[in-house]
């Protein structure tokens, strides 16, 4: 019997189904990540002539956001009230007492900022602090 040559390349085929499932993935991954970059709300301080310069913060700080529309955030994540009262009370537990900085949008609401600072006078928390600019002397 004749044997048949088979060429090199017969039965070879390259599978692009998962090839072009990771370009898919990668594409929804990088618009994802741009909506969320352009999603990511400024602060701005007021500014205040007088009140104490921080030149360094302590390491257990922590700085609370509030946007103009009244958001609570940390560490740039939006929180309800209630979940900043979990948060902070687990803090609280673990650390006892510890230094806040609020950085509150010059156009929020002063009942916004009240809320976070009710929320950390029930956990006894006192060393409360708030960011503004320095506003140079005329």
């Amino acid at each position: 019997m004749p044997r048949h040559k088979r060429s090199s390349t017969a039965g070879c085929a390259v599978d692009m189904t998962p090839m072009i499932d990771v370009v898919f993935q990668l594409i929804i991954f990088f618009i994802v990540t741009i909506k969320m970059e352009e999603d990511k709300k400024e602060i701005i301080l007021a500014k205040a002539k007088d009140g104490p310069v921080i030149e360094r913060m302590e390491p257990t700080t922590m700085v609370i956001e509030v946007d103009k529309k009244g958001w609570i955030s940390m560490h740039g994540a939006q929180l309800s009230k209630a979940k900043f009262t979990k948060i902070m009370q687990g803090r609280t537990r673990r650390y006892g007492q510890f230094p806040v900085l609020i950085r509150a949008d010059k156009r929020a609401q002063h009942k916004d900022v009240r809320a976070v600072m009710d929320i950390c006078s029930q956990l006894n928390i006192w060393r409360i602090n708030f960011a503004a600019i320095k506003q140079e002397a005329s």
